[in-house]
């Protein structure tokens, strides 16, 4: 693969409807890379067994091996199981992919705490569309990084595709109330929301990073096959700088 001609493999909820399309317009003002989607059954999230083993490695693994046809230079899971089903979750399958198809590979949690740690982040707030079991499973693997959810915002959601119907004016209301405790950071943890396109807005106003799961996932992956985040502009302040 040239420089001029950079790949990103992208691992999809099968009912999720925003991540491709933001996916790549985030890519758009990045010349000569482009984004190319898998998808595998993903319909609820709750903590019940049926929704836990929607994301068992071998559907996923068989989604990657199909990427890899494409000849792509990263495979990425946008998607944020690992938030609550542990993080460890995602490190497992990352090592399972590269060792299946000789490519590297990151997830949109994975690419977070990357962040975090960078910033130096021992505070966050949290929204999402998951019930309270769910986000309190997300804050409970924070902590245990060290990092506290000072404060956090639900909608009680378990139908992946209604994620997508949640209205622009709702995730800035949920962005305002969580930023009145003042975190070092902000999470937008589900990428079947439509938040990536509000954070440079966002931070503006609340003057506090907002990283969402969209984002986060496209500035690792950008990193993997050798592309300058930087040159992505409009979608907030991580797209500032380079990973490690």
């Amino acid at each position: 693969m040239t420089p001029q001609q950079q790949r990103i493999g992208v691992l999809t909820p099968s009912s999720n409807t925003v991540l491709e399309p933001l996916t790549s317009a985030m890519l758009a003002g990045v010349p000569g890379v482009t984004a190319h989607f898998a998808r595998f059954g993903v319909t609820e999230i709750s903590m019940g067994p049926a929704s836990q083993g929607q994301f068992g490695e071998a559907r996923i693994l068989e989604a990657a091996r199909l990427l890899a046809d494409a000849r792509v230079g990263a495979i990425c899971w946008s998607g944020t199981s690992a938030s609550w089903l542990g993080f460890a979750r995602d490190r497992a399958l990352c090592e399972r992919i590269s060792a299946a198809t000789g490519i590297p590979a990151t997830t949109s949690v994975l690419a977070l705490n990357e962040l975090l740690a960078a910033q130096g982040a021992r505070t966050l707030g949290l929204v999402s569309p998951y019930v309270g079991e769910v986000q309190r499973r997300i804050v409970v693997n924070y902590a245990a990084l060290g990092i506290d959810c000072v404060a956090e915002r639900h909608l009680d959601l378990t139908v992946n595709f209604a994620f997508s119907e949640v209205a622009p004016d709702t995730l800035r209301r949920m962005l305002r109330e969580v930023a009145q405790a003042r975190p070092e950071a902000i999470a937008i943890m589900c990428t079947n929301l439509r938040g990536a396109q509000l954070v440079e807005e966002m931070e503006r106003e609340l003057g506090i990073p907002i990283y969402d799961s969209v984002a986060t996932v496209v500035w690792r992956a950008l990193g993997l096959v050798g592309a300058d985040p930087r040159r992505v502009s409009g979608w907030g302040g991580l797209f500032g700088s380079r990973p490690t």
